[in-house]
């Protein structure tokens, strides 16, 4: 990394280089990437340091009060080593990339509703784990309670290779707070994770192939919002993609955004087409209900999440939701063909 780093430093120095912006651009590109995982890799260095400097001082002064200090510092080394181990397992096209996340409620109305904007909360929390910046770029409310539909822009490194294992239907058991008898309920609701493709991803989209609407936009946003109808839905006529973008205040920017959106789609399809190992991304979206979830989130009659293509389990439900989602992101990476091997 110190070498390539050494390289960039003299191939951006030269002055002729900036004649090709194209390539000037990669290079900047490059050099901030490496820049960041070298200064990530001298944190848990320093730790180190630290905890040898205290306990060489503790030997010194025969001073075992600083051990619980000492396992903290090297505790917090291990687990940020950990976690560059496991990004050492995204090794995708696109695991770079920002990731498009879009959770749909299932059949069931409130019930799905709810558990729908539940399984929000439970993203949220977990970018926010990350460092991952988020932009809601269209949601669509209940009446009751809950949401229909919500997308969401997430932002961060490696943000697409980390969420794409939640890609799938996800099944609720639990007494409902809806239900005055206070009954068993099964709710589902569907996740679809996209790679937010980059400029230099070749996706043509035909003007005569949009059918392009404009509504006015729901949620926060003042007196502009109810009045303009700067929101766009935007249906993609020869696959029946539709996606929706009311995230900001221009209708211009809006349909910039869902153009985006659709082309993060449509370079999905292709990518799920070309693997022969996987089914095509219209099969994969099953009926949203029994028999096609990836996960069982089981509020009673026990305690259990379970993770139905690695096997992966835990009875901390309340963890899970609360955003603690790197062992079921990690068992399904190290599922992945390859990856164990590697």
């Amino acid at each position: 990394m110190t070498a390539r780093l050494s390289e960039l430093e003299a191939l951006l120095a030269d002055g002729d280089l900036w004649n090709d912006a194209e390539r000037a651009q990669s290079l900047l590109k490059e050099q901030k990437e490496l820049e960041g995982k070298r200064d990530k890799l001298a944190v848990p260095e320093k730790l180190v340091v630290d905890a040898a400097e205290l306990i060489e001082i503790a030997e010194m002064e025969g001073d075992q009060s600083v051990q619980p200090d000492i396992a903290g510092v090297l505790d917090e080394a291990e687990r940020m080593l950990d976690q560059m181990e496991f990004q050492r397992m995204l090794s995708g096209e696109r695991d770079n990339a920002p990731a498009i996340i879009t959770i749909n409620a299932g059949a069931g109305g409130t019930e799905s509703q709810d558990w729908a904007q539940m399984l929000l909360r439970m993203y949220l929390r977990y970018c926010e784990r990350q460092g991952f910046r988020i932009e809601e770029l269209d949601r669509q409310d209940a009446e009751d309670a809950g949401i229909k539909s919500v997308t969401l822009e997430v932002t961060g490194e490696y943000a697409y290779g980390l969420l794409k294992s939640e890609s799938g239907v996800h099944r609720l058991v639990r007494i409902s707070p809806f239900d005055s008898n206070a009954r068993r309920q099964t709710s589902f609701a569907a996740v679809f994770v996209y790679p937010d493709i980059e400029e230099d991803i070749a996706i043509e989209v035909k003007e005569s192939d949009l059918k392009v609407d404009t509504f006015r936009a729901s949620g926060a946003g003042g007196q502009h919002v109810n009045k303009v109808s700067s929101a766009v839905r935007m249906t993609h006529i020869p696959t029946g993609i539709v996606v929706a973008c009311q995230a900001e205040r221009s209708q211009h920017k809006n349909r910039d955004k869902a153009l985006k959106m659709l082309k993060a789609r449509l370079y999905d399809l292709e990518m799920q087409a070309r693997t022969a190992d996987k089914q095509a991304i219209e099969d994969a979206k099953q009926d949203i209900s029994f028999g096609s979830q990836i996960r069982n989130y089981v509020m009673h009659p026990y305690q259990l999440v379970k993770d139905l293509r690695t096997e992966h389990e835990t009875s901390n439900v309340q963890a899970v939701m609360d955003g603690e989602l790197d062992a079921f992101i990690k068992a399904f990476l190290l599922a992945q063909p390859g990856v164990a091997a590697a």
